[in-house]
């Protein structure tokens, strides 16, 4: 079934990688990656892949460009060596953020990062919750954009919280529709709240839309956590408004800066993220939850390296 795939992996999250490779039944192909003295990325394929359909799995996570710039390296690589196919599989997509010129004389880098990554040879991009999903339409190769939503709910749902006594709350108007998914698949009432944000790293949650939480289980769902100021901003207006538990969930625990210190210190009962990307053990607060999304990866490339559909898995 899989005599002509071949997985290469890069140094962002051999875990998810190994995952995967279990998921499908194969063995991942021996690439060596290391640094020059000064810096600069050396990188070797030793397998052959000529005429083989190429699957690089390497989310351009912190650090972020180092990341970045080995998969770029791999994908020529790969195109140099005579690959029928390179498609490559973004768990988490970095520069994410910036899709869009909100002020003079900005760049719009999700755009450039497509370019790069088009222009450096791959045929075709899998990822995961991208943080805007018109980014998908900056590609010129297609494009499977995958949602960790059914995993996440699947998880709650076996929480037993009774919808009666469930609130979703979105942390900001543009996560509303996320929200309406899971009320739709948990159950339960929708509140919003009304963000504004101060900065690249501030943001004040001035009012909450919707209610009543009091005495009610919060769920707060988002697609990343960075710094964690919006989500722990969320989290303490929800307990100011009477929450009586509140959990967390994202796609991405980016978690830089002071985010653990942050999380750990609030007053949130579980943080549920997915293993997009590769946690340090120091960057885990205690109340952290890891869910692996290495099987909806695995079914998306079985599928893609067969020509059948992905969109039952879009979720």
């Amino acid at each position: 079934m899989y005599d002509q795939l071949s997985l290469i992996c890069g140094r962002a999250n051999p875990p998810l990688s190994d995952e995967i490779a279990q998921y499908l039944g194969v063995q991942l192909s021996a690439v060596s990656v290391s640094n020059f003295p000064d810096g600069e990325l050396c990188v070797k394929l030793d397998q052959n892949v000529r005429g083989r359909d190429v699957f690089i799995l390497q989310p351009t996570s912190p650090p972020v460009n180092d990341n970045l710039m080995e998969m770029l390296i791999l994908i020529d690589a790969c195109k140099r060596a005579s690959a029928e196919r390179i498609t490559c599989v973004i768990p988490y997509f970095g520069y994410a953020r910036q899709d869009r010129k909100d002020a003079g004389r900005v760049p719009i880098t999700s755009k450039l990062v497509a370019n790069l990554i088009t222009k450096a040879g791959a045929d075709r991009v899998l990822t995961v919750d991208l943080h805007a999903a018109q980014i998908q339409g900056f590609f010129d190769v297609p494009v499977d954009h995958l949602y960790a939503a059914p995993a996440i709910d699947e998880y709650f749902s076996t929480l037993g919280i009774p919808p009666e006594d469930l609130v979703v709350m979105s942390p900001d108007e543009g996560s509303i529709k996320r929200a309406l998914k899971h009320v739709r698949k948990l159950g339960g009432s929708l509140v919003i709240i009304d963000k504004r944000r101060s900065s690249a790293t501030e943001t004040q949650q001035a009012n909450l839309i919707g209610g009543p939480i009091e005495g009610k289980t919060v769920l707060i769902f988002d697609d990343m956590i960075a710094t964690a100021g919006s989500i722990c901003g969320a989290v303490k207006t929800a307990k100011e408004h009477g929450a009586a538990d509140v959990y967390v969930a994202a796609t991405h625990g980016v978690l830089c800066g002071p985010a653990t210190k942050i999380l750990s210190e609030a007053p949130i009962k579980e943080i549920i993220i997915t293993n997009s990307i590769n946690l340090k053990p120091e960057q885990k607060p205690p109340q952290l939850k890891i869910i692996s999304i290495a099987p909806l990866l695995g079914e998306a490339i079985r599928r893609i390296h067969r020509n059948e559909s992905v969109s039952d898995l879009f979720g």
